[in-house]
């Protein structure tokens, strides 16, 4: 199995829940799991590693543990990034960022709601076509790398009543004022827009049933 299947695999069985929190990764145990040699398991945790889902533990890797320090951690940048991103893309859009971010946008609209997976991409397709009109190549790698330390935290704060039809006039509301080229109000929606996803996440970690 090539590298990259390894770790599409892997990563999937971390977001999944199928690895927990904590888990041990062997990498012995991994190679007979997904009938490969050692070196991509290896090279997939590495990657991993990176992505900010495992880390090194006193026995080798393992999944990495969550915490609602580490939500406000990755939220402190995030809002700070995205409001930046926001207040770039504002300022440098082209005709074909704007188109891409208006489908986008068409497309979250009519996602349905009774697909919790369907809405977080979608949602996250929005986001990252306003990260590309920022033209910045630092802002959208930063960004990624923390959307991938939040994959941890696999429920959407989406899903909280009356969050949904909230997040859209939010994101329309954004939308418009990044097309009006108003980058202060551009920068400030999004802070505040990701300042309630922050809060949210929170709620969802504080009433998640404990074992």
């Amino acid at each position: 199995m090539a590298l990259s299947e390894v770790y599409e695999r892997l990563r999937g069985e971390i977001v999944d829940g199928t690895f927990e929190t904590g888990a041990q990764l062997v990498e012995l145990v991994l190679a007979d799991r997904y009938g490969t040699s050692r070196t991509p398991v290896r090279e997939a945790l590495r990657r991993l590693e990176q992505d900010g889902l495992v880390e090194r533990g006193d026995r080798g890797m393992r999944v990495r543990t969550r915490s609602p320090e580490e939500i406000l951690e990755i939220y402190e940048v995030r809002i700070s990034l995205e409001a930046t991103a926001a207040a770039a893309a504002a300022q440098r859009y082209t005709d074909f960022d704007l188109i891409r971010i208006r489908r986008a946008q068409a497309a979250m609209d009519a996602t349905p709601t009774d697909d919790p997976p369907a809405m977080a991409a979608a949602n996250r397709a929005v986001h990252e076509a306003i990260w590309l009109a920022s033209h910045n190549g630092t802002i959208v790698d930063l960004l990624t790398r923390l959307n991938n330390h939040l994959t941890r935290y696999p429920a959407t704060t989406l899903k909280i009543p009356g969050r949904w039809s909230e997040a859209l006039g939010e994101h329309h509301a954004l939308i418009d004022a990044i097309e009006q080229r108003d980058v202060d109000r551009a920068q400030d929606l999004a802070r505040d827009h990701m300042t309630k996803a922050r809060e949210l996440r929170l709620q969802i970690y504080r009433d998640a049933p404990t074992s």
